[in-house]
């Protein structure tokens, strides 16, 4: 299978829980890297199954039911896999007064207070995102939202050490990740922003990602002292939220 078809089989199985190959596995630190390239093409297939998804429960259910639905599909087809890295963040920083102490709690199974908590308001302000959102700018944000969170991930990624010394899940993709890769997941989304939300809102949206993602990359350069797969899930998190409850004002500009 080709250098190219292989990051994004990686891509779509660290991202998702559906298979598309039985055959892949063991991926080299080299892939691992490439294949975050890949994730905001991951995250618009993912927009799209969830536009497709929209489309059809909406001539079954009232729209408050169908948002809701539309969240429990995601958390389904992403494992909860960016539910549980918003939680594990939330505990660390909640538990522990220095990176070394914040970095052990993020590591325990169990879930603490404010974790629990985080986690049932990221989930209410999802809702409300979506509730708030036009009927004329679903498809443009329920599309693209998913593309920007992973894109976000894999540039905060780029620009920032791992917080654990012994290694950890993401260490292997941080280890020969590279701006090319970074600048290829970037066109990808700046495509498809443009394709759905125009020209002008795409280069909005780009702009505050891009700002976002800074406050994002020294807020755990602080508080953990680099990234970590959690941290890279409560990005995902923060960005499609944050994308979400502003969709309708940087989507207007088009």
């Amino acid at each position: 299978m080709g250098t190219l078809v292989r990051p994004f089989v990686f891509a779509w199985h660290f991202l998702t829980g559906i298979p598309l190959s039985h055959a892949l596995h063991e991926p080299t630190a080299v892939e691992l890297a490439r294949s975050m390239a890949w994730y905001p093409v991951v995250g618009l297939l993912i927009g799209g199954g969830l536009v497709l998804a929209d489309a059809g429960l909406s001539r079954v259910f009232d729209q408050a039911v169908v948002n809701v639905l539309l969240i429990v599909l995601a958390v389904i087809v992403t494992r909860g896999l960016h539910q549980d890295g918003l939680a594990d963040t939330l505990d660390g920083l909640a538990g522990g007064k220095t990176p070394a102490a914040r970095l052990p709690i993020m590591r325990d199974p169990r879930i603490g207070a404010i974790g629990a908590t985080g986690l049932f308001l990221s989930l209410l302000l999802r809702y409300a995102g979506l509730m708030a959102l036009p009927q004329a700018m679903r498809v443009p944000a329920l599309l693209c939202m998913p593309a920007i969170g992973r894109w976000a991930m894999a540039t905060l990624a780029w620009a920032s050490p791992y917080a654990r010394a012994e290694g950890g899940l993401a260490a292997s993709f941080l280890t020969y990740l590279s701006w090319p890769h970074v600048v290829v997941g970037t066109g990808v989304l700046a495509a498809g922003l443009g394709w759905a939300c125009g020209l002008l809102s795409a280069a909005a949206i780009l702009l505050g990602g891009s700002l976002v993602v800074c406050a994002l990359w020294a807020g755990c350069r602080l508080w953990f002292g680099g990234v970590t797969g959690d941290t890279l899930g409560a990005t995902n998190e923060v960005i499609e939220i944050l994308f979400l409850l502003l969709a309708p004002s940087l989507l207007l500009l088009s």
